[in-house]
């Protein structure tokens, strides 16, 4: 995306996208997602949760919470029987605290690289398939009934299909009792043991040419899952969008339609759950480069807030400095500058992505 700076300013300044100053004190985004049935939340967990100052921007600005490791199986249970529920109960009090709702993420990471090293080198024995279902569903059911109500929605399962090939990813619990087959069996008991949260299929999908087989994969699971009676209630959307995924064609916009159109069509709910812009491929220059991470992300987001079923929208770190994606060596920049994928920049000062936000919530209809 090429865009100049005389292009740039003009584009701000026709789409409200200037930088904020503190003194102007803008309605906080949860209060404008409150406005229209929405939602407004972060990721936050490790040494952030200690930082008061990031602690008060996201107190301000979100009425949800989601723990960015706290809640995975490797930090609840590095060793067998030895539980670590302090940290997420602390953050999930403070949640609490502040008057926010919070998402469980998550019961399952599919993929095998995810799952406790203890896990992937269980002995299951003589009866293979029944100690599999028994170690799944014993994480489960002490997870659930741990946090009990605390937890208002969880990703039951996270990125279960291959985004190369668009199949299900293999694990110990796929080998012994199948991969549609666990993934089930995770949200029956799921349900069982947390019988008014939200259950959630989560997953990265997104609209670009290069996804159509994980878009694919996505959609082959949720119809199996549905016709099995499975108890999945929403797609999570995890938004880790970027400069390749440029909706501001009408072929983009139309790919991306047709697969929400399909999973609405299933009876099923929309979470963006994951958000954030990854700015590898745009100029240098930090206006430049701000102003086009706004654009990108209002063009996304106005056709997923287009969605009356999507209630639900996570931010993956609300300021520069705390997000996953300045140490991600798969996508860095190849000038070496330091990415602005967030609302807020380092010093927690508000920038055109926070306003694409906001102006995206506004334009949204009404939830009911």
């Amino acid at each position: 995306m090429k865009i100049s700076r005389r292009g740039v300013l003009a584009m701000m300044a026709a789409g409200g996208l200037l930088p904020l100053h503190a003194a102007d004190m803008p309605e906080p985004l949860k209060v404008l997602g409150k406005r229209k049935g929405l939602h407004v939340g972060n990721a936050i967990g490790g040494r952030y949760f200690r930082d008061p100052g990031y602690k008060a921007l996201m107190a301000r600005e979100c009425d949800m919470l989601v723990a960015e490791n706290e809640g995975k199986w490797k930090a609840l249970e590095p060793r067998p029987g030895e539980y670590h529920f302090e940290p997420a109960d602390e953050m999930y009090a403070w949640a609490k605290s502040q008057g926010m709702l919070v998402r469980g993420h998550n019961l399952i990471w599919q993929d095998a690289k995810w799952l406790p090293t203890w896990v992937n080198e269980y002995d299951f024995g003589a009866q293979p398939v029944q100690a599999a279902e028994a170690l799944l569903r014993k994480h489960i059911v002490t997870v659930c009934d741990h946090f009990g109500g605390a937890i208002h929605s969880y990703d039951v399962v996270n990125e279960a299909v291959d985004p190369k090939t668009g199949a299900l990813r293999t694990n110990v619990f796929t080998e012994r009792l199948g991969a549609v087959e666990q993934i089930d069996l995770a949200f029956r008991v799921a349900r069982e043991h947390a019988p008014k949260a939200q259950l959630v299929y989560n997953d990265y999908m997104r609209p670009d040419e290069g996804s159509k087989k994980h878009r694919e994969g996505v959609l082959k699971l949720l119809h199996d899952l549905k016709s099995r009676g499975t108890p999945v209630q929403a797609l999570g959307l995890q938004s880790h969008i970027g400069s390749w995924d440029d909706l501001g064609g009408a072929k983009q916009q139309q790919v991306w339609r047709k697969f929400l159109d399909e999973v609405t069509g299933m009876g099923l709910d929309l979470l963006v759950t994951e958000f954030d812009v990854n700015d590898r491929k745009l100029p240098g220059d930090e206006a430049v480069r701000d102003a086009g991470v706004a654009a990108l992300a209002k063009d996304y987001l106005d056709v997923t807030f287009s969605y009356p079923q999507c209630r639900d929208f996570l931010m993956w770190g609300m300021a520069d400095n705390v997000s996953w994606l300045q140490g991600w060596k798969e996508a860095p920049r190849t000038d070496g500058l330091a990415m602005r994928p967030t609302p807020f920049d380092e010093q927690m000062r508000a920038k055109p992505l926070r306003d694409a936000i906001a102006a995206a919530i506004n334009a949204m209809p009404a939830r009911s």
